[in-house]
């Protein structure tokens, strides 16, 4: 089974290699050069909205029509570091170093000005249900998984530019996105400066990137900082281990993989400070995790409550999450039984990772940072759980 996996990475691989891991996304409607020359429809909310999920739910791509170029996503190049950085830490390859090299010098272009620290956006216009967000508009979720592969980088080049831009990041994460505050002082963070949402997953991503950062930095007040933020959002974790995607009446969804960032983050702040007041609810939440989103057959469920669409971003955050938890070999069987179905129903010949399985008509458009990317970086998790040098 291992050579399957092996087989199956090699290909994701070369072709994210030859693609300079450029490509698309789903949410980058607003790219089109044919859009942007229609001012009445780009300055609308309403068309922007709904030009962006047109592209992102039809199952045929037509990027090229509409003129939306392949182009660099800070967060996909963000994964694919982390990525080479776990290869390059089994096995010390040049090619794996030269791509960490290349792909650190990226990110650092690709760092957003203006702020009272380093932070990062995405390479489209986005408009969502709650906010509008113009192009390289930073996110604690974008910067947050930089943050992580900027560190692993330092840990193998010791590159000072990098340790540089590390330590202003906790500026951005506690000067730059807005509070939002309970009756008892917790608060969570906005998913940028440019909105007040509170969506669960983006606080908590907020909270892990100040953890990771405490090991450069040694100020405690990231750490308590961190700890009001979890305490917030363990506080609205449901009786049964669930929590919403956000507080807003449209965010009332639970969802597999925002579940995985999640339990994720909560122990990633228990590991580093020590503080383990949270294990209960990080015990209810990934019972639930676990015994919710993943059928018998190996699919992995996007909702709570239906099985279909199966998204390529599940199964791959069930891999980082149990390895981040320190559970994948304890799930073995479960997490080979969902990477398997997902080689074979979700991968194509050439070698990519189809979006969406859907229950009539599938999405096998080739995102790169949606799928290519987090399937690249959960399977270098997977591999170094089970000790196989590549």
């Amino acid at each position: 089974m291992h050579t399957d996996y092996i087989k199956s990475f090699n290909k994701l691989k070369n072709f994210c290699e030859k693609e300079n891991f450029k490509g698309w996304d789903p949410f980058d409607g607003l790219n089109s050069e044919v859009f942007q020359q229609l001012p009445f429809f780009k300055n609308s909310r309403f068309f922007r909205l709904a030009w962006i999920q047109f592209h992102k739910r039809l199952p045929v791509n037509t990027r090229k029509i509409v003129k939306v170029k392949k182009t660099h996503n800070p967060k996909g190049l963000a994964l694919f570091l982390i990525g080479y950085c776990n290869l390059y830490n089994q096995n010390p390859k040049k090619e794996y170093l030269n791509y960490i090299k290349e792909l650190t010098q990226l990110i650092l272009e690709k760092k957003t000005t203006g702020y009272s620290g380093a932070c990062w956006g995405y390479n489209f216009d986005w408009q969502a249900r709650a906010f509008f967000q113009p192009k390289h508009t930073p996110t604690v979720v974008a910067t947050s998984f930089i943050t992580e592969a900027l560190i692993k980088s330092y840990k193998i080049t010791g590159d000072n530019e990098v340790l540089k831009t590390l330590k202003s990041i906790e500026n951005f994460i506690t000067k730059d996105l807005n509070k939002s505050y309970d009756d008892n002082g917790n608060f969570t963070l906005s998913y940028s400066p440019l909105d007040k949402t509170q969506v669960f997953n983006a606080g908590l991503l907020g909270a892990k990137t100040l953890c990771l950062l405490y090991e450069f930095v040694k100020d405690e007040k990231l750490l308590s900082f961190s700890k009001k933020i979890v305490q917030y959002v363990c506080d609205k974790q449901q009786n049964n281990g669930a929590w919403a995607y956000g507080t807003l009446p449209f965010h009332q969804w639970v969802d597999n993989f925002h579940t995985g960032y999640n339990l994720e983050c909560i122990y990633i702040y228990q590991k580093i400070s020590g503080d383990k007041s949270f294990q209960k609810e990080l015990d209810i939440g990934l019972d639930y995790y676990l015994n919710t989103f993943f059928t018998k057959e190996g699919m992995s469920k996007y909702y709570n409550n239906k099985t279909y669409p199966i998204d390529v971003h599940a199964p791959a955050q069930l891999i980082v999450t149990l390895s981040k938890l320190e559970k994948l070999k304890e799930n073995k069987a479960l997490t080979d039984k969902v990477l398997s179905w997902t080689i074979e129903n979700m991968q194509s010949k050439e070698g990519y990772f189809y979006y969406q399985k859907r229950k009539k008509i599938s999405s096998k458009i080739p995102y790169m940072r949606w799928a290519q990317a987090w399937m690249f970086y959960a399977f270098t998790y997977y591999f170094l759980e089970i000790d196989e040098k590549r």
